[in-house]
């Protein structure tokens, strides 16, 4: 396989490498057409599962690669700490231009009442495009990642990251379908907004494969920034959604523990 592909122009394969993992998102929202009704019981479930996906992908795909990226040590150790601050406060102003941002949903919302997509003066959409938004900011330096891999030269290298990044991009693709699914929308809608989520994957994977003497000394920081945003989201939005039903918590706590253990040996073994 690498030989084969050592044949056409790095900048070509490692776009399309790119893609083809950001692809994946949409792979992995494939179940929702086969599941027709989600109970409250089994969205904490999925939503406490996403939690720990996003956590272990945090831990092992964006905090640790961005510290051995920045040369490790204490000069590694404080990029990545100001770049997870830069993502949080990033998704915190963000947050702030939404209305209503101190309400929080603790039901199943009254899905006739949806006035679209992009309804975001329901605190439930805000909450549900926050959550989206944290998720794409996260694939675009991964999509870097992949396309820094390739731009190195190393084709085995470039692969094995694009494999490893686009097989976790199959759970959060369901993690990104199933709150809108919730919120009573279609689920192409669900399955489109899902798959858009990772197409940013070959515009971060174009700019590092291209660009890569500059990219490459910007990907430490991209990585901690997107490792911000996502622990905002986790912590400000998924874990408390996911324990807003007392009788669900420790599912929710145990498919958290779940969630993390399964992504971090995908993350181990793929990486």
């Amino acid at each position: 396989m690498v030989q084969y592909l050592s044949q056409y122009n790095i900048i070509l394969v490692g776009f399309l490498a790119s893609l083809t993992s950001g692809l994946l998102t949409s792979v992995g929202t494939l179940p929702i057409f086969f599941a027709r009704n989600i109970s409250k019981k089994l969205m904490d479930a999925l939503l406490g599962t996403a939690a720990g996906i996003m956590l272990a992908a945090t831990s092992f795909s964006l905090v640790i690669p961005a510290i051995e990226k920045a040369g490790g040590g204490a000069r590694g150790a404080g990029i990545v700490l100001v770049g997870i601050l830069a993502g949080g406060i990033f998704l915190d102003l963000i947050d702030k231009c939404f209305p209503n941002t101190n309400l929080m949903a603790n039901s199943m919302p009254d899905t006739g009442s949806k006035n679209g997509l992009f309804d975001i003066n329901r605190p439930e959409m805000r909450k549900v495009w926050m959550f989206i938004l944290a998720i794409t900011v996260h694939n675009f330096p991964e999509g870097m990642a992949v396309g820094v891999g390739f731009g190195d030269g190393d084709i085995s290298n470039g692969l094995s990251i694009a494999i490893g990044i686009g097989l976790q991009n199959m759970p959060e693709g369901l993690a990104v379908a199933l709150p809108l699914i919730r919120e009573g929308f279609p689920r192409w809608e669900a399955f489109l907004v899902s798959m858009a989520t990772g197409l940013v994957e070959p515009i971060g994977g174009l700019l590092g494969v291209g660009l890569v003497n500059i990219a490459q000394p910007m990907l430490p920081f991209l990585l901690a920034v997107a490792a911000g945003a996502m622990l905002f989201v986790i912590a400000h939005e998924v874990i408390p959604e996911s324990q807003t039903d007392r009788g669900n918590s420790k599912l929710a706590t145990y498919a958290l523990m779940v969630g993390f253990v399964i992504m971090m040996f995908m993350d181990v073994v793929l990486g």
